[in-house]
C-alpha cells in the first residue's frame, strides 16, 4: 500500500502506487484543500499547486476511466457549507470553470467548441477579468432582494443575506420589476479593493497596538480571505464595517422577465444588469476570435497591478446564448466558458537559511533565504520575516516549505508555512546576541517584537540604512545615491549623517574610483535640487521611529515648521489623529535629542526649505467643506505624482487612491487608467495637469467652482 500520511505526501512521491491508489490519494488531497479554501478561508497551497493537483487527477481519470469515482473532485465544486449558517439548495448549480494555463490550452478549448458545434465560423467571446473574491448568488423575487447564497459545494450554499445586504454595490430593489411576479438570480463576486484592504489591516494593527482583540483586530493575509471572512460573519454589523464591494458577472435562473429572456447574447444580459443598477466591470469586452482574446489577456495582465482590485486571470464565455445552450455542460463546468490564468504570484519553496539585516534604528530584521523560485515571472530568492512576533505567528522554521506571495513590485513575503510538509531536520530560528555588522550587543526590550543593535553611531549598518532612507524618492529624493555610492562616500569621504551630504567636496568625489567630473556634477545637481522639498518629506526623511509617510503628513499638517515641532509637548502630539502614545514618545524624544537637533540645524543652514501653504489646512478644509478629496491618476510632466500628492496634502486636501461619489475631482495626467472612466460613470469632474498646477499654486477658485456646481 501507499503511505497513508496524505497531508505530507505529494503525487510526485507516489511513483510506486497503482493508478487507482494515486487517484484515491489525489481525491483526498483535493477534498482537504477544498475544505480549507472554501469552508475555512485558510488555504495552505497556491492556486497554481491546486490546479496542478486537479489536472493530475483529471489526466489519470481520462487514462483509467474504470477507476474514476462518481464523487471525484473533478465532478464537483468547492467545499461543504458552514453549519453555522442556514443552507439552501441552488436553483441552478454554481459550477466552476476549466482552466487554461497557456495559449495552447486556449486554442484547444476553441477547437473543442468548434468541433462540438460542427462549425468553423469565427466565435464571438465575452471576456472579463477573473476576480479574486467570493462568489455569490443573489435572488430577487418581484424585484426585491430576498436571499443571497455563497457557492458552497456548488449545489448547496450558505445563506448570507444579512451580510450581503450591507454592501452598497448590491441593489436591494430592481426598479421596473416591482410590479409583476418574477424571479431573477444574479451571480457575481464579492471582493475588497486593494486600498480598502490596506486600510482594514492598518486599523487591525492599530487596534492590536492598543491591546484590543476580536474580529476588528484580525490581520488578513490577502483581500480574498478578508472578503470571505467578512461575508461569513454571523454579526452583520461586522460585515457592514468592512469595505466590501460587488461585481455582477452572470445570471442564473430567470422567470417571467421577457426583457431578459428574449436576449440573444451574454454581453446584452450584462448591459441589462448594468442599466438596472448592478456593477459590471468596466474592462469587460466582446471579442472576435481567439487572437483578440490573447491580445486582451496580454493587455489586462499589463494593467493588473494598476487595478484597485485583485484579478488572477480572464474568463472567456461564448457570447451567444443559443450556442451556450447547444454546448451544454460537463460534470463540473460549462463547455462554453474557460478561465485563462495569469502566471502565479504565489508559489511554494523551501526556506534554507535566515540572515539578519540591521536597520537605521538598529532593529534586526530577519530575512528568509529561499530556494530560488519563479513567482509572477520574477525569480525570488529572499523574503522578509519582519520580526520575532511574525516568526512566532507563522511558526516557521529553517528547512520549512513556505508559501511565497508577490504582488507588483512589493517585496515578496512569506504568507504561511506548509506544516504538513515540515521536514524532520527543521530547525528553530535563533536571533543573534551580537550585531552581525558591528558586534555590539543586541537588546530585546520587553513589549517590543524586534531586537536592536546597541552600537548606535559605531554601527556602519545603521549609518548606511539612515542615509539610504534619507535620500530615497519618497524622502529627499536625491537621484543617483544608491547603496554602493553611499558606502563609497562613507568609507572614502567620511560621510556619517545626512548633513555630510550637503558639505561634500565634489572635486574629491570626482577623483574617486568609478566617478568623474560628469558623474560628480550630476550628483551635485541632484543634491542641490533636493533642497526644495516639502515639510512632510523632510520629516519623513529624518527616519524617526514609527513615523512613516502618513504620520509625517499629519505632523506637517499640524505644525508650521521645525521650531514649532520641537516645542511640541507629548499631549500635543497625542492629540493628532493616528498618532498614539508610543509614536508620540518617539517623535518627542527625537526632537529633544541634542545630536538630532544639531543635524537638523545644519540641514536648514544648507538651504533645505519648503513652501508655506497659501492657506492653512484648517482654512482650506473649512472653505471646501467635506468634499476636499482628490484622486490623482496617470503621469505628470511637471512633477512626480507623489510630489503632487504631498503638495496638495500640505494645502489641506485629502488625496485618496480610489474614486467614489464623495471624490471632489479626479486629476488625470498622461496614460490615465480606469479611474477616469469610473469618475465619468459617477459624474465626478475630471481635471488636467494645468488645473493641478493652479491648485498647488494656491488657486482655490477651481475647487470653489466645482462646489458651486454641486
Amino acid at each position: 500500500m501507499c503511505p497513508q500520511d496524505l497531508a505530507r505526501e505529494t503525487p510526485k512521491n507516489s511513483a510506486d502506487c497503482s493508478p487507482k491508489e494515486k487517484m484515491a490519494k489525489l481525491e483526498k488531497q483535493i477534498e482537504r484543500h477544498n475544505f480549507l479554501y472554501y469552508s475555512q478561508d485558510d488555504p495552505v497551497i497556491t492556486d497554481a499547486e491546486y490546479d496542478r493537483l486537479l489536472r493530475s487527477l483529471q489526466l489519470l481519470e481520462d487514462e483509467y476511466p474504470e477507476f474514476a469515482s462518481s464523487l471525484s473532485p473533478t465532478r464537483r465544486v468547492g467545499g461543504k457549507a458552514l453549519e453555522s449558517f442556514e443552507q439552501e439548495t441552488h436553483k441552478q448549480a454554481m459550477l466552476s470553470l476549466d482552466n487554461a494555463l497557456n495559449n495552447e490550452e486556449l486554442l484547444d478549448f476553441e477547437r473543442r467548441v468548434k468541433q462540438k458545434l460542427d462549425s468553423d465560423d469565427v466565435l464571438v467571446y465575452s471576456a472579463e477579468p477573473k476576480f479574486d473574491g467570493i462568489a455569490v448568488s443573489l435572488w430577487y423575487e418581484n424585484g426585491e432582494l430576498t436571499k443571497a447564497l455563497t457557492r458552497g459545494d456548488g449545489n448547496v450554499g450558505e445563506v448570507v443575506t444579512a451580510n450581503v445586504a450591507t454592501i452598497k454595490d448590491v441593489p436591494l430593489k430592481i426598479y421596473g420589476l416591482l410590479e409583476t411576479a418574477n424571479f431573477l438570480e444574479v451571480r457575481g463576486e464579492i471582493y475588497i479593493s486593494k486600498s480598502g484592504f490596506a486600510e482594514l489591516n492598518e486599523e487591525a494593527v492599530r487596534r492590536q497596538e492598543e491591546g484590543k482583540t476580536g474580529s476588528q483586530a484580525k490581520i488578513f493575509a490577502n483581500p480574498r480571505n478578508a472578503a470571505a471572512g467578512s461575508i461569513r460573519q454571523l454579526n452583520p454589523k461586522i460585515a457592514a464595517a468592512r469595505p466590501l464591494a460587488f461585481f455582477a458577472y452572470s445570471t442564473g435562473s430567470i422567470e417571467n422577465i421577457p426583457a431578459l429572456q428574449n436576449l440573444e447574447c451574454h454581453s446584452q444580459m450584462m448591459s441589462w444588469l448594468a442599466r438596472h443598477g448592478f456593477p459590471v466591470n468596466e474592462h469587460s469586452k466582446t471579442l472576435q476570435g481567439m487572437q483578440a482574446c490573447t491580445s486582451y489577456f496580454a493587455a489586462m495582465q499589463g494593467l493588473r497591478d494598476e487595478l484597485e482590485y485583485d484579478i488572477d486571470g480572464i474568463v472567456y464565455k461564448i457570447d451567444q446564448l443559443a450556442l451556450q445552450k447547444k454546448l451544454g455542460f460537463v460534470a463540473r463546468a460549462p463547455r462554453w466558458a474557460i478561465a485563462a490564468k495569469f502566471p502565479a504570484k504565489e508559489e511554494v519553496t523551501q526556506l534554507i537559511a535566515v540572515d539578519f539585516q540591521v536597520g537605521r534604528t538598529g532593529a534586526l530584521t530577519p530575512v528568509a533565504r529561499l530556494s530560488p523560485i519563479q513567482v509572477g515571472g520574477v525569480t525570488v530568492n529572499n523574503a522578509t520575516l519582519h520580526n520575532r512576533d511574525e516568526i512566532n505567528r507563522l511558526d516557521i522554521k529553517i528547512n520549512d516549505y513556505v508559501l511565497i506571495q508577490r504582488a507588483g513590485d512589493v517585496i515578496p513575503k512569506v504568507v504561511s508555512v506548509l506544516k504538513d510538509r515540515r521536514p524532520l531536520d527543521s530547525q528553530n530560528i535563533v536571533f543573534p546576541k551580537q550585531c552581525p555588522e558591528c558586534g555590539s550587543d543586541v537588546e530585546f526590550i520587553e513589549g517590543e517584537a524586534v531586537g536592536r543593535c546597541t552600537g548606535g553611531l559605531v554601527c556602519s549598518a545603521q549609518t548606511l540604512a539612515r542615509l539610504k532612507h534619507f535620500v530615497q524618492r519618497k524622502a529627499m529624493n536625491i537621484d543617483g545615491l544608491g547603496e554602493k555610492i553611499i558606502l563609497t562616500l562613507m568609507e572614502d569621504l567620511g560621510v556619517s549623517d545626512p548633513a555630510d551630504l550637503y558639505r561634500l567636496n565634489f572635486e574629491k568625489l570626482a577623483d574617486l574610483p568609478g566617478f568623474g567630473k560628469k558623474s560628480a556634477s550630476k550628483l551635485a545637481e541632484a543634491i542641490e535640487r533636493s533642497k526644495q522639498t516639502s515639510f512632510a518629506r523632510f520629516i519623513y526623511s529624518l527616519g524617526i521611529r514609527e513615523v512613516g509617510e502618513t504620520t509625517a503628513k499629519s505632523l506637517a499638517n499640524n505644525f508650521v515648521g521645525v521650531d514649532e515641532l520641537r516645542m511640541a509637548k507629548l499631549e500635543d502630539l497625542e492629540a493628532i489623529d493616528d498618532i498614539g502614545p508610543i509614536t508620540a514618545q518617539h517623535i518627542y524624544h527625537f526632537f529633544q535629542e541634542a545630536r538630532n537637533s544639531e543635524v537638523i540645524n545644519q540641514l536648514l543652514e544648507f538651504g533645505i526649505s519648503w513652501p508655506r501653504p497659501a492657506a492653512s489646512p484648517a482654512q482650506t478644509t473649512e472653505q471646501l467643506g467635506t468634499q476636499a478629496s482628490l484622486v490623482l491618476t496617470g503621469t505628470f510632466s511637471t512633477m512626480a505624482r507623489d510630489e503632487a500628492t504631498s503638495r496638495l496634502e500640505q494645502l489641506g486636501y485629502k488625496v485618496t487612491g480610489s474614486v467614489s461619489s464623495k471624490t471632489a475631482a479626479v486629476i488625470a495626467g498622461e496614460k490615465a487608467g480606469s479611474k477616469v472612466a469610473k469618475a465619468k460613470k459617477l459624474d465626478v469632474p475630471v481635471l488636467g495637469e494645468e488645473d493641478l498646477m493652479r491648485i498647488i499654486g494656491g488657486d482655490m477658485q477651481i475647487m470653489q467652482d466645482l462646489q458651486s456646481k454641486d
